[in-house]
């Protein structure tokens, strides 16, 4: 018995998320089916970030345990073929049997995209979430400084999670522009349920001027939902890398 790990890419506009549900086609039911054609047996799969409908992934992670003779980089090949063209396997490969997607020690980063001009570009609408005002960057660049290090995100937090322990660590939180994209990209440890959208939104409104880049402490150690911003749009954020220590 192999256990393969595969990195995914997808456009997940007309998905309902990574998870399997009873009203749409997800990623992860792509993948069961893909698989469980190719090895003539039921597959499936494990991921690493349940991503929610509508949000992109360039490096999710999911793996499975079969019997076969396929070499483990093969099978990436093999699985495109049957998937569709909004899904792409990256990379497959083997792993030892104790590795897990989700109980391995990794760093998770995420990119939010904001098209910010006059008029919408339709090659971008997408993956990316429209403001046709002017944001602040440089007013969005001093808050997002505040978010790094280890805290209580709970006011990060969407309600209807079951997680007991809202405290992660963000690594970093870059935002930068370039022509008319600004991009929000953010590297932690692990994040809570729509936690890097409402950084997202929070980090908007600051832009906006509604809040100050000096309430973010504030809005943090307040542990309250309603003190941060609204939740950006799914269209806008990306999966961009999940890296497991060694």
């Amino acid at each position: 018995m192999k256990r393969i790990k595969l990195t995914v890419s997808y456009d997940g506009t007309n998905y309902h998320g990574w998870q399997i549900q009873n009203n749409g086609i997800t990623i992860e039911s792509e993948l069961n089916r893909a698989l469980t054609d190719l090895f003539g047996t039921e597959i499936i799969v494990t991921g690493a970030s349940r991503t929610d409908a509508g949000v992109h992934a360039i490096g999710n992670v999911a793996v499975f345990d079969v019997e076969t003779r396929m070499p483990a980089e093969k099978i990436a090949y093999a699985l495109n073929a049957r998937l569709p063209e909004d899904i792409i396997v990256q990379t497959s490969e083997e792993v030892s049997d104790d590795f897990h997607p989700r109980h391995c020690d990794c760093e998770k980063t995420y990119e939010y995209r904001i098209l910010n001009r006059k008029m919408p570009l339709p090659n971008v609408r997408l993956n990316s979430h429209f403001i046709c005002y002017d944001l602040n960057i440089e007013l969005m660049k001093e808050a997002a400084s505040c978010f790094i290090g280890y805290h209580d995100f709970k006011s990060f937090c969407a309600a209807g999670s079951q997680v007991q322990d809202t405290h992660r660590t963000i690594y970093s939180l870059e935002v930068n522009k370039y022509d008319d994209m600004i991009t929000i990209r953010v590297r932690g440890n692990g994040f809570l349920y729509n936690m890097v959208r409402i950084i997202a939104g929070t980090l908007i409104e600051v832009g906006k001027g509604r809040i100050k880049p000096e309430d973010i402490e504030n809005i943090i150690s307040g542990a309250d939902r309603k003190l941060a911003g609204p939740t950006a749009p799914a269209k806008g954020l990306t999966l961009v890398e999940i890296r497991y220590k060694k």
